[in-house]
């Protein structure tokens, strides 16, 4: 009923407030939210994906001329000298698919008084952080990442999304280690470096790395397992969840009701800007240890998306299929509000489209 609402308001609306994407009851329903989606972006690329999608669409014409000022605006550089000693060499191009439908919206729990910020603010980079215990880091360009323990939790929801049904049991059986925080900037641009990994985005420093793709996030990790000699990957979902939780059972890592200062996100509180997100580490850790779990950038995690939890593995591996194009990301991002912070907020994309609100964390087994 709410859902249906939600859908007439949005039809009647000459500039529709959506926050998400709506069900897939029509065509038209599914283009308007993807453009209700990146409808503020400063990505030109974000637009570009628009138009793959929907190249005589009702916003066909915006898009086109959205992208014309982003690139009229756009400072211009010099291209740098190539090394003296070897050819130039051309970027590969950007792989672009049709994206797949942002998440449903999600009903706005009743107002809860505000809560002082737990996380002090912090605009300067991070240095580069220190080994703690329970802790490890492979390389020195590599993420760091945390041991998180073995042990049984509830997945999903059964009071949310329909896509987080059926809440379920799930027994993670072995430890493993999750990045500390999402992949930055800098930690990507090595792997561009080392030719492993195509250039994305502008963001540098400790800037989660974004507008990659679940295929960039697979070309990373294959470089990174080449480099240490272990073998990184993206983190199931279910090893996803286990681990954002911290050790909590509650909506959010940090309790039942939303609180100021514990993701980064437009309703979260500071710090926040609309532009881009803050850097890696800026709100508080969770239990485990881990930044950023909520809000920042949507992070990819290894499973093929499946409409809800019905018959998933109830072990912690991954939930492949063959010939799966749509994998799921986890998280919400900072352009999302606090609606989208509970820790089972779940939606997908293709495997292929690079979106500027799409980035990861790594993981790997211990023993």
């Amino acid at each position: 009923m709410w859902r249906t609402f939600l859908i007439a308001c949005a039809l009647a609306a000459s500039t529709p407030a959506v926050a998400g994407v709506m069900p897939k009851d029509s065509a038209e329903q599914v283009e308007l939210t993807f453009w209700e989606s990146i409808k503020d972006s400063n990505q030109p690329g974000d637009y570009e994906a628009y138009l793959q999608q929907y190249p005589n669409g009702r916003f066909a014409a915006l898009a086109k001329s959205r992208i014309a000022r982003l690139r009229a605006n756009a400072p211009q550089q010099a291209p740098a000298a190539p090394p003296a000693t070897e050819a130039p060499k051309s970027a590969p191009p950007v792989k672009r698919a049709a994206p797949a439908e942002k998440p449903a919206p999600r009903k706005t729990p009743s107002p809860e008084p505000a809560v002082p910020p737990a996380a002090q603010e912090q605009t300067a980079p991070l240095p580069a952080p220190a080994t703690a215990k329970g802790e490890l880091r492979d390389c020195d360009q590599c993420p760091v990442m945390v041991s998180v323990p073995a042990g049984s939790f509830t997945m999903g929801s059964n009071s949310s999304d329909p896509s987080e049904k059926p809440a379920h049991a799930v027994a993670v059986r072995k430890p493993f280690a999750i990045g500390k925080y999402e992949v930055t900037a800098d930690q990507w641009k090595a792997c561009v470096a080392a030719q492993a990994c195509t250039a994305a985005g502008t963001e540098t420093g400790n800037a989660p790395i974004r507008d990659v793709s679940w295929d960039d996030a697979q070309a990373y990790v294959k470089w990174l397992s080449k480099t240490t000699g272990h073998a990184y990957r993206l983190p199931t979902e279910a090893e996803w969840e286990y681990a954002a939780r911290g050790g909590s059972a509650t909506r959010y890592w940090w309790g039942e009701q939303m609180q100021k200062g514990k993701a980064n996100c437009k309703d979260c509180g500071n710090p926040w800007k609309d532009a881009a997100p803050t850097p890696v580490g800026s709100f508080a850790p969770n239990g485990y240890g881990l930044h950023d779990v909520n809000g920042s950038v949507w992070e990819w995690v290894q499973d093929c998306w499946h409409n809800n939890f019905k018959g998933a593995p109830a072990d912690g591996h991954a939930w492949e299929e063959s010939n799966c194009r749509a994998r799921v990301i986890r998280g919400g991002s900072w352009r999302e509000g606090a609606t989208y912070m509970p820790v089972t907020t779940r939606f997908k994309y293709d495997s292929a489209v690079r979106q500027s609100q799409n980035g990861f964390r790594v993981a790997r087994d211990v023993k």
